[in-house]
């Protein structure tokens, strides 16, 4: 159920084709089937980071069952790495945000994942 809110000041000019390469490669990093991701890319021309309006980020990962501290360390280079590829972003222009809200504070088809799965 990964997803994944991207807040940028870096204006992405395909946004449609960005977004969905973006879910993929977030699949194939969180080791989830794509069909339970969601992405959001929103732009901010106001985003400052460190007193300036230079390129900066946040993004926030919200997913079930596999945010620990010895996979966020995963996590967070491989996805700084994507994000300075993409976007020229810096490592020290950013922040990731790593939530696991736990089963029973997920709703899902009129639901929650602690009912559907199990806690």
């Amino acid at each position: 159920m990964p997803s994944l809110v991207l807040e940028t000041n870096v204006k992405v000019t395909e946004i449609k084709s960005f977004v969905l390469e973006f879910s993929k490669f977030s699949a194939n990093l969180l080791e989830k089937p794509e069909k339970y991701i969601s992405i959001s890319y929103r732009y901010n021309e106001h985003l400052t980071f460190a007193g300036t309006l230079e390129p900066a980020f946040l993004l926030v990962i919200t997913s079930l069952d596999n945010i620990t501290p010895e996979r966020n360390e995963a996590y967070s280079n491989a996805l700084f790495t994507f994000l300075k590829d993409k976007f020229g972003l810096q490592g020290d222009r950013g922040y990731i945000t790593f939530y696991d809200p736990g089963r029973a504070n997920l709703g899902y088809q009129g639901t929650t994942f602690a009912q559907i799965f199990g806690k």
